[in-house]
C-alpha cells in the first residue's frame, strides 16, 4: 500500500514581489507624511496665531504706541524691501560673475580657492556675518543703516547665487558652446550669447533661494541695521525688517504687539514659500529643457 505525500504549497515569486513593492510603497508614503508634519504642524500654527492679525492697517501703517490698539509695520514691509533690493543689487553680478568664471575658467588653484570661500560662507552662521560688517561698516561709518544692512546680507547670500549658478552652468550642454566656438564666435560672446541665456531661468532660480534667505535672517540685521519704528527710504539711516519687528515683538509683554508678530511672521512665511515654490518650478523647467 503506498503513502502519498502531499507537497507543500508554492507562492508564486510575482505575488511575493508585489507584496514586498506595496509594504515599502506604505513605509515611503509613511516617511513622507512624517517629514512634512513638522511643516503642516508650523505653516497651520503661524496661520491661526497670524490671520486675525491681518488687514488693511497692518500693510499701510505705522506701529501704534503701545497699549493702544490699532496700528501695524507697514515700516517693516518697506525696509525689508529696501535691504533686500539693494543686497539682491549687490549679490547677483558677485555670484553671477564667480559662477561664470568657475564654470568655464576655473581651473587652477585661484578658482578652488574661490570655491572654498563660497562653501565656507554658506556654513556661516549669520551673526558671525552680521558681527563683521557691524565691526567693518558700522563701526566704520558711525550709524547703524539700512546700507549695512545690504552688504551683511550680501556677504550671505552671493555664495548661494554663485554655487547654484555654477551647477546650472555646468548642466548646459557642451555641444552648444563647441557649435557656437566652431563658427568662429570669441568665447566671451558664446557665454554671454549662449550659456547664460539657456541656464536663464535656472540662474532667476538661483537669485530667488538667495533672496528667500536673506529675507529670514534676523541676527545681521540687527547688527547692522537696528531698525526703526518710521519708514525710512534712506539707504544711510537706521531701517526696520519684517524679521527684527517680530523679534522686538515677540519679547514685548504687550499683548497687543504679539498679534502683530504673527501677523508679521505669517506675512514672511507667504513670501519665503511663494519665492521657494517658484524657484523649485522654475528649476524642474530648466531641467527639462536641458535634457
Amino acid at each position: 500500500m503506498s503513502v502519498s505525500i502531499a507537497s507543500p504549497i508554492e507562492i508564486p515569486v510575482s505575488s511575493i514581489r508585489r507584496a514586498k513593492d506595496r509594504a515599502f510603497t506604505v513605509i515611503l508614503w509613511a516617511c513622507g507624511i512624517l517629514a512634512l508634519m513638522p511643516l503642516l504642524f508650523i505653516v497651520g500654527f503661524v496661520l491661526v496665531r497670524g490671520l486675525p492679525a491681518l488687514n488693511l492697517a497692518f500693510f499701510t501703517q505705522t506701529p501704534a504706541a503701545p497699549g493702544l490698539p490699532g496700528g501695524g509695520i507697514a515700516q517693516s514691509f518697506i525696509g525689508s524691501g529696501l535691504i533686500v533690493g539693494m543686497a539682491t543689487l549687490f549679490s547677483v553680478p558677485l555670484g553671477v560673475m564667480a559662477a561664470i568664471y568657475l564654470s568655464e575658467y576655473g581651473r587652477g588653484r585661484i578658482a578652488s580657492s574661490v570655491r572654498f570661500i563660497a562653501e565656507i560662507l554658506l556654513s556661516t552662521p549669520s551673526i558671525v556675518a552680521g558681527a563683521f560688517i557691524w565691526a567693518l561698516v558700522v563701526v566704520t561709518l558711525g550709524n547703524f543703516s539700512a546700507l549695512a544692512g545690504a552688504i551683511a546680507l550680501t556677504v550671505l547670500m552671493w555664495p548661494v547665487i554663485a554655487r547654484a549658478t555654477e551647477e546650472i552652468l555646468r548642466l548646459v550642454p557642451q555641444e552648444l558652446r563647441e557649435g557656437a566656438l566652431a563658427l568662429g564666435v570669441p568665447r566671451w560672446k558664446v557665454i554671454l550669447r549662449v550659456v547664460v541665456p539657456t541656464a536663464g531661468a535656472g540662474i532667476f532660480t538661483a537669485i530667488m533661494l538667495a533672496m528667500a534667505r536673506g529675507l529670514g535672517e534676523t541676527a545681521p540685521i540687527l547688527l547692522t541695521s537696528l531698525g526703526n519704528d518710521y519708514i525710512n527710504l534712506n539707504p544711510t539711516q537706521p531701517t526696520d525688517a519684517v524679521t527684527l519687528r517680530i523679534y522686538d515683538y515677540a519679547r514685548t509683554p504687550v499683548i497687543a504687539q504679539h498679534a502683530l508678530a504673527w501677523g508679521g511672521a505669517i506675512s514672511l512665511l507667504v513670501i519665503v514659500l511663494v519665492l521657494s515654490i517658484a524657484a523649485r518650478v522654475l528649476s524642474s523647467r530648466q531641467q527639462r529643457r536641458t535634457r
